[in-house]
């Protein structure tokens, strides 16, 4: 990150559309703009302070493909539930249970790491550990979608889901790498509910598995140029897993954390450099104060990389995102609160933001950082 005082703009809009087709089949579309900037471009906090700013390099808003994909939902059972038409989702009855099939292009956090109280950037917390776990390096092009299948079975006990999709060609690239044989990601997930409606816990247990041409952080540290590119190798790998919990308090508020680990032998490639991660947080909307549809929330986040993460960093070498060349490490402690306050008829929210942030990029030597957001959503 730059030392200087900063300002920055993004922005992003989404059309949303999706269609019904044959029996138990949904087709869903979506066209997406963004551009703008994040703070130094995006780079110099592991866990970044805007979910929606991408490292794109040029700060132009481009319109692209963001998700094109198929859903068939295959009834286990003859009761049905009634579903309300949302964002990538049309207004229908599902099964209670039900094998459900996903194919084309989307976003793995549409299907995977779900959670009420903190998941969408764009009306939530902003920060990148909060959206996701911050240890989960989910395949992605660097606008975070990707192609593939995801299978579920869903049913009022319990979900189970599982995906293969594709990677980037390079770490944080724009394509994706379509050479399945030696280069995918798997993603496999649980979810169950406990206790009575109304103040509900969820519990989601997540794995996942990447194979694709990685740089090696011990190799790289060994290199006199210290760089990671030119260790790379087909066959490298990246394993890890997520929890996830949110207890509903009442109506109107909730806790969540999340905690995640990867192994953090082989380079970052799609998400973050963020090797093991933990986050607590609370919400509430503004119902006690007559504004119920306004909402409000705090967190605090802990990031870290593995040993040989920190090793290659100290020895002068460059991720995509961290790197000072040296490294006085220390863990990425995060402090997040946001207010969302409902303007008009459920169209129109403004959102000021606060996070404060300390051994910026694992450095001690660096921050803290503090960083002050006013984020403005619509909704048609």
């Amino acid at each position: 990150m730059i030392q200087s005082k900063e300002t920055q703009a993004s922005i992003t809009a989404t059309f949303f559309t999706g269609a019904k087709l044959w029996k138990g089949a949904e087709g869903y579309f979506d066209a997406e703009l963004s551009g703008g900037s994040g703070l130094s471009g995006a780079k110099g906090i592991a866990g970044f302070t805007n979910g929606e700013a991408f490292r794109i390099g040029d700060a132009a808003p481009k319109i692209y493909l963001a998700r094109l994909y198929l859903k068939q939902t295959i009834p286990l059972s003859k009761e049905y539930v009634t579903v309300e038409d949302g964002i990538n989702q049309i207004a229908t009855k599902y099964p209670k249970k039900y094998l459900r099939f996903v194919l084309g292009k989307f976003c793995l956090s549409d299907f995977f790491d779900l959670n009420t109280y903190s998941h969408d950037p764009r009306s939530q917390f902003m920060n990148w550990a909060l959206m996701s776990h911050g240890a989960w390096d989910y395949a992605a092009n660097v606008r975070g979608y990707t192609s593939g299948y995801m299978v579920e079975y869903g049913s009022p006990e319990i979900g189970i889901r599982f995906s293969t999709t594709a990677v980037p060609t390079t770490a944080n690239g724009p394509d994706l790498n379509y050479h399945f044989a030696k280069n995918y990601s798997h993603s496999f997930e649980v979810s169950k509910p406990f206790g009575e409606s109304g103040k509900q816990m969820v519990i989601r247990l997540l794995g996942y598995y990447t194979k694709t041409y990685m740089g090696n952080y011990a190799i790289a540290t060994q290199t006199v140029d210290k760089d990671i590119t030119e260790t790379r190798k087909d066959g490298r790998t990246k394993m890890g897993f997520g929890l996830n919990a949110e207890q509903q308090l009442n109506a109107n508020a909730g806790l969540f954390f999340r905690t995640s680990w990867n192994d953090g032998k082989n380079e970052t490639w799609a998400f973050t450099e963020i090797d093991h991660s933990i986050s607590l947080g609370f919400s509430n909307t503004g119902t006690k104060w007559k504004r119920p549809n306004d909402t409000f929330g705090v967190a605090i986040v802990a990031n870290g990389i593995s040993k040989e993460h920190q090793a290659y960093l100290a020895s002068g070498g460059y991720g995509f995102i961290v790197g000072d060349g040296k490294l006085n490490y220390g863990l990425e402690k995060i402090f997040e609160t946001y207010y969302n306050i409902h303007l008009h008829d459920k169209h129109f929210w403004l959102a000021p933001n606060y996070q404060f942030v300390v051994n910026p990029a694992y450095n001690k030597d660096r921050g803290p950082v503090n960083v002050f957001s006013l984020r403005a959503h619509a909704e048609f």
